[in-house]
């Protein structure tokens, strides 16, 4: 049950974009389209999961081994660009249309404070694993639950952004604007989920 719990805070209690406002940038400029959310929020959830398989690995048998904890942030960021480009090679050669629809986005992943962010929380073991010892399984279960929570408020964000684009706004709120106002009101909505973690936990005896 402390595993479900772990997902469903992630996702809902403590998204990553709405509640810890983690992952604007992309957040913003790839949410026109609902297409290119879907895409972005996919190169996130692998991008992100194995970022957090090998940083974790890395910490623990490289870094701190050697004494080497100072060199975190510039070995995690190597590890995530290494993969980006993964993605990248990926992405030309199964979909080009996808691969042109994110244009600078993708490679942006590479320094998103998202993908760096869970990757140094999960090393150091300081995020809610729920009662449960910080380990390599908690903390992918963890990391792809912020990837899960981070593609859902982009394809929401992305779905009333289109809808927007239908609709007579005054010319003073178009744009970045009223996007600005929808993203407020969306994490006021996820606000109501505060406290749903605790009352399962207490539930189930946790």
């Amino acid at each position: 049950m402390a595993y479900i719990l772990i997902f469903i805070t992630a996702i809902f209690v403590n998204n990553i974009v709405l509640s810890q406002f983690l992952g604007i940038c992309p957040f913003l400029g790839v949410s026109k389209k609902v297409q290119t959310a879907l895409g972005m929020s996919a190169a996130v959830v692998f991008v992100l999961t194995l970022a957090t398989i090998v940083t974790y690995l890395l910490q623990k048998y490289v870094l701190d081994a050697f004494g080497l904890g100072y060199l975190q942030t510039i070995a995690f960021i190597l590890v995530i660009a290494s993969l980006v480009q993964l993605v990248e090679i990926v992405l030309k050669k199964v979909s080009p249309a996808l691969y042109q629809a994110l244009g600078v986005f993708l490679p942006l992943i590479t320094t998103n404070c998202c993908i760096l962010g869970v990757a140094i929380l999960v090393a150091d073991g300081t995020y809610n694993a729920q009662g449960l010892e910080p380990n390599l399984l908690t903390g992918v279960i963890y990391a792809f639950s912020t990837a899960l929570g981070f593609g859902l408020a982009l394809i929401l964000f992305a779905a009333i952004r289109e809808q927007l684009a239908l609709v007579n706004i005054p010319k003073g709120m178009q744009g970045m604007s009223i996007a600005l106002i929808v993203a407020g009101l969306m994490a006021m909505a996820f606000m109501g989920f505060s406290g749903v973690d605790q009352g399962l936990a207490n539930l189930f005896g946790l």
